[in-house]
């Protein structure tokens, strides 16, 4: 059951990755939201809500962290670029020989 959970969570979270698969995982996961046609009948009051709970927070969860994860990721990449045309390298090659520290 646990590799059930798991597998599925990862195909969830790769289908909101997939810029070709996004906005179909989301729109997917909204009709089935709303449809009434469940895995467990919204009839039965705490147990036919539990799947649309799980789906609801994947869905929340992972959308927040691409908006937010997208606008962290752009900064970082601005300074790699910047590091990476630093030209005052010699053609030094400094060989060290680590220790391990206690």
């Amino acid at each position: 059951m646990k590799q059930l959970v798991k597998s599925f969570y990862a195909l969830y979270r790769n289908g909101l990755r997939n810029p070709k698969y996004r906005w179909l995982v989301i729109f997917g996961t909204l009709t089935y939201l709303l449809s009434p046609i469940d895995v467990s009948p919204d009839v039965v009051p705490l147990v036919g809500w539990i799947d649309d709970g799980i789906l609801l927070t994947l869905l929340v969860a992972e959308v927040s962290q691409l908006l937010f994860g997208g606008f962290d990721r752009s900064a970082p990449a601005a300074d790699a670029d910047a590091a990476v045309q630093d030209d005052d390298d010699d053609g030094v090659v400094v060989d060290v020989k680590a220790q391990e520290v206690p």
